[in-house]
């Protein structure tokens, strides 16, 4: 069944790429960022990414920002094949239904204007009279918690409150998906937790997907599920759930290696070092599991 079918049958399906290749040419040089990766992701989810630099996160988040576009595979956004929208269909892509938070809050944010015009200006750019940007953007940064700094400048703000302004900007022309490349990597512990708990806040306010890019390993605890991406390909999940235990609520987190379209799964490094399985494995069908064990003798193998 193709990735629009998916759509088409299940409207909580937001996200859908499949078998998704991206290569970068560098002089002479061909750098593979993402190497067949899948992942699919509901309506209205709150999850993060994590991988160490160069897995291919930042460049999957870029992919569905509509700020570059992949070598192969299949890549849906809402319903839209990002492999074959024309560039004014791009473009207006980006401008209504993806909000984006760089690291950088000087990305952000133009210095010049205070906090109220920077969220005011997407909306105007959009073609939204000023009346209403301006009630929106008052209604934004209170929900950000900035409702009593409208009128100061980023260089008047502290650094998280200049992420939260961002935010803000980022749903100005209310999109449904809103990405975040390491929002919290130029701050401090407890503006990095205020950040977390704003975009909990408001994926449950306005019902909008989030997907943020980090390193934080407190992650977890904070959002709906965690991707780990692991040389350009999805690796493992980490599902957070709520069971009672007894007259008490506990939260357990369920990590789960993931499978791709092709039946491939990525074993975690350290259970290969733990076996030394190195090139090859033999894997057998064991009472509904599957054992992977290290490579036998050149004598057993023979037999």
């Amino acid at each position: 069944m193709s990735d629009l079918a998916f759509f088409e049958r299940d409207d909580s399906l937001y996200i859908s790429c499949e078998d998704l290749f991206k290569i970068y040419k560098i002089a002479d040089l061909e750098v593979v960022a993402l190497r067949g990766l899948d992942l699919k992701v509901r309506r209205g989810e709150l999850m993060a990414i994590v991988g160490a630099s160069g897995s291919g996160k930042s460049t999957l988040l870029n992919i569905l920002a509509g700020l570059d576009q992949p070598s192969a595979g299949r890549a849906y956004v809402g319903g839209r094949d990002l492999l074959t929208m024309s560039a004014g269909e791009m473009v207006e892509y980006r401008r209504r239904s993806v909000g984006f938070v760089w690291q950088q809050t000087g990305r952000n944010l133009i210095p010049y204007l205070d906090a109220l015009q920077n969220v005011e200006i997407p909306m105007i750019l959009a073609g939204k009279a000023k009346s209403f940007a301006t009630k929106r953007g008052k209604e934004l940064l209170d929900a950000v918690g900035l409702g009593h700094r409208l009128h100061h400048k980023p260089n008047q703000l502290s650094g998280g409150e200049q992420q939260r302004v961002s935010i803000a900007v980022a749903l100005a022309n209310d999109p449904p998906l809103l990405l975040a490349d390491e929002p919290t990597g130029e701050l401090d512990s407890v503006g990095a937790h205020a950040v977390f708990d704003l975009f909990g806040e408001l994926n449950r306010q306005y019902g909008v997907t989030i997907i943020v890019v980090t390193h934080d390993p407190s992650i977890a605890a904070r959002v709906d599920r965690v991707v780990a991406i692991r040389d350009g390909r999805t690796s493992t999940e980490i599902f957070r759930r709520v069971k009672q235990d007894g007259n008490r609520a506990v939260v357990v987190h369920d990590e789960f290696v993931l499978v791709d379209a092709a039946g491939r799964l990525q074993i975690p490094r350290e259970f290969l070092e733990e076996l030394a399985i190195h090139g090859r494995a033999r894997i057998a069908l064991k009472d509904r599991h599957v054992e992977v064990l290290p490579e036998s003798t050149r004598e057993e193998a023979i037999l």
